[in-house]
């Protein structure tokens, strides 16, 4: 029988094509480079900063990551810190269509081992649904990623319905992912901006997709939700709580919480054995994907090893876990 082709979809990268804009006009993207003692470090002017990798740009060098780890697919997603949502539109248009296209290049370089996510531009929803209509057409790309929140903008909001429902409608599967947006009361120390900040978003916006109703309008739409689900699934118990005595949460006669969980899907991300097993239990075994977070220091080194430690976990679910509900996403055969 032949090996489950082991899909990662949670890996990053940052496109050359994208650096050379960045370095030509760094000013039309609010980001330098500077050199520090660390190596070389692209700064935003916000003061957010990130490390510059090979596998960011790198096909192979991806690759390599992905052999080290154990894994046969990634499904590259540019890093958050290029989204972009906070330029004018057609600045934006121009560095999402860049973005996207060095994506499918590094896609080109290793199409056995390499599979595209693009990024929209979200602050105009009619350039973000033909970018979402072009990186189909041209790339046959099957995935695409969205900030949990757009400029402090939740993305339940009714101004980005046209962008999941065109998403529902070409059968491809939203990735979300949190990003920095500046500080916020009591995340500034410690790097609690990403280790509490991110999963916060994380439900905060799974939560006002169900309240909303945006969940019931679109009843096709494939989510998965990065980090484990942040704290989703272990607080949609005080979600369904709150659904049943409070009467805020109806204002959109949306369902039940406790019956929209298994809506979402979720990557493995969770940096702890228990916490894993856990949220296997309580979504499904064909609700999680593989996730690791390359390249970054926050990432998963042993997506296998850890998925090992779920105790009781069948083959058949082990291999929905590995690649199978992956693969179901991306509509290619197991």
């Amino acid at each position: 029988m032949a090996k489950t082709r082991r899909v990662d979809v949670h890996s990053h990268v940052f496109p050359r094509e994208m650096f050379d804009l960045i370095r030509a006009r760094p000013h039309d993207y609010g980001m330098h480079f500077a050199n520090t003692p660390a190596g070389e470090k692209l700064l935003r002017d916000d003061g957010h900063a990130t490390p510059l990798f090979d596998e960011f740009f790198d096909a192979d060098a991806k690759v390599a990551g992905m052999d080290r780890k154990g894994l046969d697919i990634s499904v590259i997603s540019p890093t958050p810190m290029i989204y972009f949502y906070n330029l004018d539109a057609d600045r934006a248009a121009t560095a999402t269509r860049v973005t996207n296209d060095g994506v499918a290049n590094m896609v080109a370089q290793r199409p056995d081992r390499l599979r595209g996510m693009a990024t929209l531009p979200m602050q105009n929803t009619d350039a973000a649904v033909a970018e979402l209509e072009r990186v189909v057409k041209e790339h046959g790309f099957r995935a695409i990623e969205l900030g949990c929140t757009i400029v402090g903008d939740q993305l339940a909001e009714k101004r980005y319905r046209p962008v999941l429902k065109r998403a529902q409608e070409l059968k491809v599967f939203i990735f979300t992912h949190p990003h920095f947006t500046g500080d916020r009361c009591g995340l500034e120390p410690y790097y609690l901006s990403n280790l509490v900040g991110f999963p916060l978003d994380t439900v905060t916006m799974a939560a006002h997709l169900m309240f909303s109703g945006a969940l019931d309008e679109l009843p096709d739409l494939r989510i998965v939700l990065a980090h484990g689900g942040g704290y989703l699934p272990y607080q949609i118990g005080r979600l369904a709580h709150g659904y049943a005595v409070r009467k805020e949460p109806h204002a959109h006669q949306a369902t039940s919480p406790r019956d929209l969980l298994r809506r979402f899907y979720f990557d493995a991300l969770t940096h702890d054995d228990k916490a894993l097993a856990f949220l296997i239990e309580q979504v499904g075994a064909d609700r999680v994907t593989l996730g690791t977070d390359a390249p970054f220091d926050m990432g998963e080194e042993n997506p296998l090893a850890r998925l090992d430690t779920v105790p009781d976990l069948s083959a058949a679910d082990r291999d929905r876990v590995l690649g199978l509900n992956a693969l179901g996403l991306l509509g290619e055969n197991a």
